[in-house]
């Protein structure tokens, strides 16, 4: 009786996701590949290194060669990156324009969060909404961490 009372403890523990093995990616949270972490800058891109990362989990800026915001974005996912010592994958917009994640994302500066080479989310540039995102290091990194860990594994 008492191994019956036991198997159906660890059934219902394994279909709650109650059990140890519980990791980040249950709850939405995932991990970027190891070679994204421990590392403070970005990591520049051509469209065909871009397109070798389709099926990875990392962060991908795409940037204009001028900003017009009042702290450069740059600076802020530059502050970022130190911190929490996970490194940006970037490229060009106007090389951007020729990789599939044009698609989705229309304006730069953004950031893109690719899981298994899809848009799982991006900062608009094109709206207000995320404006803050985009000037202030904590508002950034709160926006980021409902995405990914930021421990590596």
């Amino acid at each position: 009786m008492s191994k019956k009372i036991l198997v159906i403890i660890l059934v219902v523990l394994l279909l709650c996701g109650c059990t140890k093995k519980k990791n980040n990616y249950n709850s939405g949270v995932f991990y970027l590949e190891d070679k994204y972490y421990n590392k403070t800058e970005f990591i520049k891109v051509s469209t065909k290194e871009l397109d070798k990362l389709s099926e990875e989990n990392f962060l991908l800026f795409t940037y204009n060669n001028y900003c017009t915001l009042k702290i450069p974005c740059e600076n802020i996912f530059s502050d970022f990156m130190r911190e929490y010592k996970v490194g940006i994958v970037s490229i060009k917009f106007e090389d951007f324009k020729n990789v599939k994640y044009y698609n989705e994302v229309k304006y730069a500066p953004s950031i893109l969060v690719i899981k298994e080479g899809k848009v799982i989310a991006y900062l608009d540039a094109n709206s207000d909404d995320d404006l803050e995102k985009y000037q202030d290091v904590k508002e950034f990194t709160n926006w980021v961490s409902k995405y990914i860990s930021l421990e590596g594994k």
